[in-house]
């Protein structure tokens, strides 16, 4: 209840700032009209601050993620809420989403933080028990262990989106980051091989919603805020963003960057060494390899776009070994009539 009304709030007060034309930025983190360049700079601050936030702890074995795309979520959560048991039933280390996650509608947003919370607590209850201090800890691990004196709250759901076109119009800047908070950031995979030896396996995310980086954005990355942490080998980068590089064929329509931004973007992710690239926006699949980078961009997984059953989903599977396989994977949802 206490999101829903924050969301209501935020949204009544951004609607008020279209006549006043006065900005509104309540924990700095809402802006009426909000463009790329303050999006990135509210970004990068929050990513600052709680870097915690955006944290896996160390994998001993081969681990997947789960990708999805483009859910317009409107009054029928079915596919969300597939894709999360999906990722659940798999086992998957964390699940990235690729933008336009909902509609931009006050009601659509209630509805995705409910579903976002439910989520969360199906994810406790599977993979977490409670000691007889009232704590929580990783089941399989000693249950005393004072390193897992961990509240219900201090769990991270490890649900990872990027923001889309379609979160950003009409103001649903507001209403996607009071959920999300961050649309560009990083995080590490520290991953413990067969020689013993800890490398990094990176995750990247970065705002593309408006089909531009911005010059704010292009600069953190030329500073190198997104080139992780020293001292670590870097094994495998995975980039997540919504606009797509590359359109599906040369006689359909889709915006894309401009062809600077292009150029730029296919020579970091070269230095970056990334492994995949992953993008959404254009509703249909595509996959191709460029300069040893492979690019999938996902079709869109709303059962309005996508009514029926479909392969809309991608899972990646990362070996211990360094070795790595990607599949499609089968969403059955149907919507209701």
């Amino acid at each position: 209840m206490k999101t829903k009304y924050i969301l209501m709030v935020a949204w009544v007060a951004l609607a008020l700032t279209q006549v006043s034309c006065e900005k509104v930025s309540p924990q700095g983190v809402l802006m009426a009209g909000t463009a790329v360049e303050d999006r990135v700079k509210m970004s990068n601050q929050y990513y600052k601050d709680y870097l915690d936030e955006f944290n896996i702890n160390m994998v001993l074995d081969d681990y997947t993620f789960l990708v999805g795309s483009d859910s317009h979520l409107t009054t029928d959560p079915g596919r969300m809420d597939e894709m999360f048991a999906i990722g659940l039933e798999g086992g998957d280390l964390l699940y990235t989403h690729l933008g336009d996650i909902a509609d931009t509608k006050v009601e659509y947003y209630i509805t995705l933080d409910s579903l976002v919370k439910q989520a969360k607590h199906k994810f406790v209850e599977k993979l977490y028990g409670i000691n007889s201090k009232g704590y929580y800890y990783p089941i399989g691990d000693e249950e005393d262990a004072e390193d897992y004196e961990w509240t219900y709250d201090q769990i991270d759901f490890p649900f990872y989106p990027v923001v889309g076109n379609h979160d950003i119009t009409h103001n649903g800047w507001a209403l996607w980051s009071n959920i999300f908070h961050s649309s560009f950031y990083e995080f590490p995979v520290l991953v413990l091989t067969e020689e013993g030896e800890l490398v990094i396996d990176r995750f990247i995310f970065l705002d593309t919603a408006s089909g531009t980086l911005g010059r704010t954005q292009v600069d953190l990355i030329e500073d190198g805020v997104l080139d992780g942490s020293e001292g670590y080998t870097y094994r495998h980068t995975f980039v997540f963003g919504h606009t797509n590089i590359f359109r599906p064929s040369s006689l359909e329509f889709a915006s894309t960057f401009s062809r600077e931004e292009t150029f730029f973007l296919l020579n970091q992710f070269e230095q970056w060494h990334a492994s995949i690239v992953f993008c959404g926006h254009v509703h249909k699949w595509d996959e191709r390899v460029y300069n040893n980078v492979t690019f999938l961009t996902l079709d869109s997984m709303s059962e309005r776009n996508s009514p029926n059953p479909g392969d809309y989903l991608v899972r990646v599977h990362v070996k211990k070994d360094g070795t790595l396989q990607w599949e499609r994977v089968h969403m059955n949802y149907v919507a209701k009539k």
